[in-house]
């Protein structure tokens, strides 16, 4: 449990470096494994925040490690382990902190900054190929990892017929994958310069690259998140822009160069998959989204997409503080839906779904890109303090019957994003998963849930061997 008395018990899950963990059979706590819950999902997120006694300056700065959870209808394993990067390796021999990163400048001397010493942190997301894991970062290319030992086995460029990735060609953190013909849709957003390029990226199901293309861009954008809506790319720029100077000359952080730009609105990018080219842009207000749901096209050909909105970018500030352990920075995001226009970009409604503040909407994988009638997300209970306060309840919101349903995990225990896993012997049913950091316990389990019975009591609740700290993004591979 954290010391100081101001911090919620959250914290703890952040308050040393992760321990990593060799397989390990789960003990189950409460209820049964499902039979039909069969296959992998792996999580990545931020495991270590400080080296040598030094904190990191955001939490998006902390060294990648990658949760494995097996599930075989009967008996469940976990195992836990840092992404090797080049980075994490100097640093682990050195014992401090060596480089930049998105929240904080190269420590030591002004010339070891001009230098820009950034490291690939390897810490976001994850995608789950045929014969590797893909660990992925918002700055740089992927790492690959044995998908069953976890070892690091190198970056990779994913070289295809279809060339491979560049230098100054990142391949960002949020991969789309298509359930029927399994490409792999993703895009960077590259800085030569003070204006960026957007560029796409498609994949085989093995991970080759097939097709690239680029988008030159207004400045610098943060953009972290787009969706894959049947033929169309969507992406949603949101008004931040980035100095580039202060960030090349080594003088101010990613972070610390963006400002919020609320007059230039947010730009809406439309891009057909096949031949990746821009088909329709248009600009609406201002607002922020890390996180899409999912994306359809319904009929007439309009195209809806569910998003956790942001009235502004003080959420950047707010995450900066999750590092610290204590959040004082009031931000909110609220479940979107927004009908529009793909051959014009042009939004025709859009209203507020969740009576509550939300993230990491998520949909189960064989909807992405198609219609889907449930999104689920991590919530807040209601009464909890949305500034202070973690995420510490899991939704969903049911669109055909118009009703937020929750799971009640508790007070004091914090669940990751929700993975929803299909059964494997029942079409249409599907389990939700989630990594939940228990602070009365200072303990890590793994909660299951019926995915249509989310307000009924866990399925199963598992032990693990270790606390797992907040994570970002995981993925689910089904049994083979």
């Amino acid at each position: 449990m954290p010391a100081d008395p101001a911090q919620r018990p959250w914290a703890g899950a952040l308050a040393h470096p992760a321990r990593e963990f060799a397989a390990t059979r789960l003990e189950v706590r409460r209820g049964a494994l499902p039979a039909g819950l069969r296959g992998t999902l792996y999580r990545n997120g931020p495991a270590r925040l400080e080296r040598g006694g030094v904190r990191v300056g955001h939490w998006f700065d902390g060294d990648g490690a990658v949760l494995r959870l097996c599930f075989g209808g009967d008996a469940a394993e976990a195992s836990y382990r840092y992404v090797r990067s080049r980075g994490y390796l100097r640093e682990e021999a050195a014992g401090r902190l060596l480089f930049g990163n998105y929240g904080m400048t190269a420590p030591g001397p002004v010339w070891n900054q001009w230098r820009r010493p950034l490291k690939n942190a390897a810490n976001t997301s994850v995608i789950a190929l045929d014969d590797r894991v893909l660990a992925l970062w918002e700055g740089g290319g992927p790492h690959a990892l044995d998908p069953t030992t976890l070892e690091t086995l190198g970056e990779t460029n994913l070289d295809g017929p279809g060339g491979r990735l560049e230098q100054q060609q990142p391949f960002s953190a949020h991969p789309k994958q298509d359930p029927e013909t399994g490409d792999i849709y993703n895009f960077g957003v590259s800085i030569p310069g003070p204006n960026a390029r957007l560029m796409l990226y498609r994949c085989d199901r093995a991970g080759r690259l097939q097709a690239k293309a680029q988008q030159p861009l207004s400045g610098v954008p943060m953009i972290h998140d787009w969706v894959l809506a049947g033929r169309w790319l969507v992406f949603l720029v949101p008004p931040v822009r980035i100095s580039v100077w202060p960030v090349l000359l080594g003088l101010q952080s990613y972070a610390a160069a963006m400002s919020w730009r609320p007059e230039l609105g947010t730009q809406i990018l439309v891009f057909d998959r096949h031949s990746l080219e821009l088909v329709a842009r248009n600009e609406t207000g201002p607002f922020y989204q890390w996180h899409f749901g999912n994306a359809a096209c319904i009929d007439d050909g309009w195209l809806v997409l569910d998003l956790a909105r942001y009235a502004d970018f003080s959420t950047n500030q707010h995450l900066r503080e999750v590092a610290s352990g204590r959040t004082t920075t009031p931000t909110e995001a609220r479940l979107w839906r927004m009908t529009l226009d793909p051959r014009t970009a042009r939004i025709e409604e859009q209203a507020e779904m969740s009576p509550r503040s939300v993230e990491f909407p998520m949909v189960a994988p064989t909807e992405v890109g198609r219609p889907w009638r449930r999104t689920y997300m991590a919530t807040h209970r209601a009464g909890t303090d949305t500034t202070a306060e973690r995420y510490d309840g899991l939704a969903c919101f049911d669109h055909a019957a118009d009703r937020f349903i929750e799971a009640d995990l508790g007070a004091g225990r914090y669940p990751s994003e929700p993975i929803i896993a299909p059964d494997a012997d029942e079409p249409g049913r599907h389990w939700l998963v989630s990594v939940v950091y228990d602070g009365n316990a200072d303990a890590g389990e793994v909660w299951v849930f019926d995915a249509d019975r989310l307000d009924d009591a866990p399925a199963c609740v598992l032990a693990l061997p270790e606390v797992v700290p907040l994570s970002f993004h995981g993925c689910w591979r089904a049994a083979v």
